[in-house]
């Protein structure tokens, strides 16, 4: 996916997204960090379509974001929201079968490679076991699988993901993120992701893209882009970049420049 010279503000409200630039690699993770306000959910939205630019491009496979008919891009690239809401008795099988509306007309039945999808897409998510249980009676974290396994229902080769563990325990964030990282390595697909903790996007990130005042000031592998000199400059903190074995790389903040 591309980017060129992307602008957008809300109206009578100043630019988010502004004259922004980039590209996105094929079968990797991206993640997309930045300080609260800084426009990377709105860069998501963006991409994920949820909003039109007030200028410039978004490109999917050389074809612009804009003409892509809804259905074509349901089958192109799947989104699953910071906040996700469905009928509280709604079981877990039958949320992962929505994503196979793209492939289906009205009122037509259920074909096998639906059901193979959906099968996938539980076994993906270690979700088989809880196939018949309503929303209401899972955990945040498997409330959230649940959402991803609709999202590989789809049959994507791209996944977008806005603030997937803003919600959960640190147990259930783990769990989430190592399931991110065996989809990207496992199953080959494109995720772009929208992370709030700097460490989390260091340690489950092929690359980051760090925005700023609506602009990207930094892109590329953490090792490279993550320095003490743009946490004080994107976060306004001094912060030491550290090394361990087990751990990798981490960033441990220190003080404010306050």
């Amino acid at each position: 996916m591309q980017i060129k010279e992307l602008s957008f503000q809300y109206k009578n409200s100043p630019p988010i997204i502004k004259g922004m630039s980039t590209q996105f690699a094929e079968g990797k993770i991206t993640t997309i960090i930045g300080p609260n306000g800084s426009g990377k959910s709105t860069l998501l939205g963006l991409m994920a379509r949820n909003f039109a630019p007030n200028s410039g491009q978004i490109l999917i496979d050389g074809r612009e974001l804009q003409t892509i008919k809804t259905k074509e891009l349901a089958r192109l690239l799947a989104v699953v929201h910071q906040q996700n809401e469905a009928p509280y008795d709604l079981t877990v099988e039958r949320l992962v079968s929505y994503g196979r509306l793209p492939y289906r007309h009205m009122f037509s039945q259920e074909r096998d490679e639906d059901r193979e999808a959906i099968e996938w897409a539980l076994a993906c998510t270690k979700l088989v076991e809880y196939r018949d249980r309503r929303l209401n009676e899972l955990s945040g974290g498997q409330k959230q699988r649940a959402w991803i396994a609709m999202a590989l229902a789809q049959k994507t080769t791209v996944l977008f993901l806005d603030e997937p563990t803003t919600f959960l325990d640190i147990y259930y964030q783990i769990e989430l993120l190592d399931l991110v990282k065996e989809l990207n390595e496992q199953h080959g697909l494109t995720i772009v992701m929208v992370l709030h903790d700097v460490n989390q996007a260091v340690r489950y990130s092929d690359e980051l893209k760090v925005v700023k005042d609506g602009q990207i000031i930094a892109e590329g592998a953490p090792e490279t882009v993550m320095t003490s000199e743009l946490m004080k400059t994107v976060y306004d903190v001094q912060a030491v970049i550290r090394k361990d074995e087990q751990a990798g790389m981490y960033i441990v903040p220190i003080a404010t420049n306050a």
